[in-house]
C-alpha cells in the first residue's frame, strides 16, 4: 500500500511539474505551481523531512503563490505583450532534464552506504540542549548558511521594492482588498486568525525539540497578518515605518551581532556561550521569526507608496 502511494504521488508531481511549464495562462500556470508545491510539501513528509515539507507548503508554495499571482494580475494585457520565442520553452525543458539526470546519477553514484556527518551531529548535539536536530544543524553546525539565508531573504525584499521603478513594472499592486471586505472574509479572518497565530507561535517554541522553528512559524504570522487585512480587521501597515522596518533587520543583524559575541564568548564565529546555548539559540529564533514574518508580508504587500515609480 505504501509503495502503491509513493508511485502515485511521484506520477501526481511529474504530472504537476509538466502542468506549470506546459500550461499557457500566466494564472493557470501559478496556480498549478502551488498545487504543485502542496504535493512537494507531502512528498517530503514521505521522507520523513517534516521541517522541510512545512517551509515547502507555508513559503515556497503559499506565500510564493500569492505573490505570483498579483503579479499576473499586474501584467499588461495579452495583446500589448509580446509572442515570447516558440523554442524557449523546449530549451527550457531540455536544460531542465539534463540537470535533473545529472543530479540522478550523482545520487546513484554515491557510495553505499553515503557519506553522512550525521553520527557526528548527534553525538555533539546533547551539548546544545535541543531535542530536533534539523534546528541544531541549522543554527549550529550550519549557522553561517542560515545567517546567510537571512540575508537573501532582506535582499528579495530590496529587490521587490527595486524592480517596482522598472518601465515594464506598473508600481506599487493594487491593495489586497480594494473593495470593502464581505462579511464572510471579516469573519474568516475574525476566526482564524488567533488561531493561526497560536498555531505560528508554537511551531517557533516547539522548534528547538519538534519539528518546526522560525521560518514556518515567520510564515504563518505573516499569513495571519495579511488575512487580517484582507478581513479589514487592521489596516495595512506603513511599510515606511521605521519600526516595521528595525524588525526586518533585527533577524539578520541580531543573528550577526551574536556571531561577532562569538568571539568573546566562545572563541569563534557564530559560537554560542557555554551553557547558555539553548537561550541564545531561541532569542535568536524569536528574532528572526520576526524579520520573516514583517519580511514575507512586505513582500506581498509591495513597496511603500513613496518608493512606487513616477
Amino acid at each position: 500500500m505504501s509503495l502503491a502511494f509513493d508511485a502515485v504521488l511521484c506520477l501526481l508531481l511529474l504530472a504537476g511539474a509538466l502542468t506549470v511549464v506546459a500550461t499557457g495562462a500566466a494564472r493557470s500556470a501559478v496556480i498549478a505551481f502551488i498545487g504543485y508545491g502542496l504535493l512537494l510539501g507531502l512528498a517530503w513528509v514521505r521522507l520523513a523531512a517534516v521541517d522541510v515539507a512545512l517551509t515547502e507548503i507555508a513559503i515556497g508554495s503559499g506565500i510564493s503563490g500569492i505573490v505570483l499571482l498579483r503579479c499576473v494580475r499586474a501584467l499588461p494585457s495579452a495583446r500589448n505583450t509580446p509572442a515570447p520565442n516558440r523554442m524557449l520553452r523546449p530549451l527550457a525543458a531540455v536544460v531542465a532534464v539534463g540537470i535533473a539526470m545529472a543530479l540522478a546519477a550523482v545520487v546513484l553514484a554515491l557510495p553505499e552506504p553515503a557519506p553522512s556527518r550525521a553520527a557526528d551531529v548527534a553525538a555533539a548535539l546533547p551539548a546544545t540542549d535541543l531535542g530536533n536536530p534539523v534546528t541544531g544543524v541549522l543554527l549550529v553546525f550550519r549557522a553561517l548558511d542560515t545567517l546567510l539565508e537571512k540575508v537573501v531573504l532582506l535582499l528579495s525584499l530590496v529587490g521587490v521594492w527595486a524592480l517596482s521603478r522598472d518601465s515594464a513594472c506598473r508600481g506599487r499592486p493594487a491593495p489586497l482588498s480594494p473593495e470593502p471586505a464581505p462579511a464572510p472574509s471579516a469573519f474568516l479572518a475574525r476566526v482564524l486568525a488567533p488561531i493561526g497565530v497560536l498555531v505560528g507561535l508554537y511551531l517557533l517554541w516547539a522548534g528547538a525539540d519538534h519539528p518546526g522553528g522560525a521560518f514556518q512559524s515567520g510564515a504563518v504570522l505573516a499569513a495571519m497578518g495579511l488575512l487580517l487585512v484582507m478581513g479589514d480587521q487592521i489596516r495595512t501597515p506603513a511599510a515606511e515605518s521605521r519600526g516595521l522596518r528595525l524588525l526586518v533587520l533585527a533577524g539578520p543583524f541580531g543573528f550577526l551581532a551574536v556571531g561577532f559575541a562569538g568571539w568573546a564568548t566562545a572563541g569563534v564565529f557564530l559560537g554560542y556561550p557555554p551553557g547558555a546555548e539553548k537561550a541564545v539559540i531561541i532569542a535568536v529564533e524569536v528574532a528572526i521569526t520576526l524579520s520573516i514574518a514583517v519580511t514575507l508580508a512586505l513582500i506581498v504587500l509591495g513597496p511603500p507608496a513613496g518608493e512606487e515609480r513616477s
